[in-house]
């Protein structure tokens, strides 16, 4: 009994990629990282795609709540984030897969 109320208040690797497919959506207007355009700050609000996506995602630290800094944006090309003390560059691809809202 003790150890099913730790896994409720774990959040695990499992917990993340959930995440990516629960739907959850931000208050403001959202958008794909690919149509942003301009560097600042950014909340990941879900992330689409298949299973492999969003895991490979998760296991880069981006997946839905999590707080990033765009770097070098260009509409429709690559896209630099700052997450969680790294550097992440993502092909449009990838990127049109990410929806984010301005902070």
């Amino acid at each position: 009994m003790r150890q099913k109320s730790k896994m409720k208040n774990s959040c695990c690797f499992t917990d993340k990629i959930k995440a990516c497919f629960a739907g959850k959506q931000c208050h403001d207007l959202i958008a794909p990282l690919t149509k942003k355009g301009q560097p600042g700050r950014v909340k990941v609000c879900k992330i689409t795609g298949d299973r492999k996506i969003c895991a490979r995602m998760a296991s880069m630290g981006v997946y839905p709540g999590v707080e990033a800094d765009i770097v070098c944006a260009e509409n429709g090309n690559r896209c630099i984030l700052k997450v969680h003390g790294g550097t992440i560059s993502l092909d449009a691809d990838i990127s049109a897969n990410i929806f984010v809202t301005s902070l």
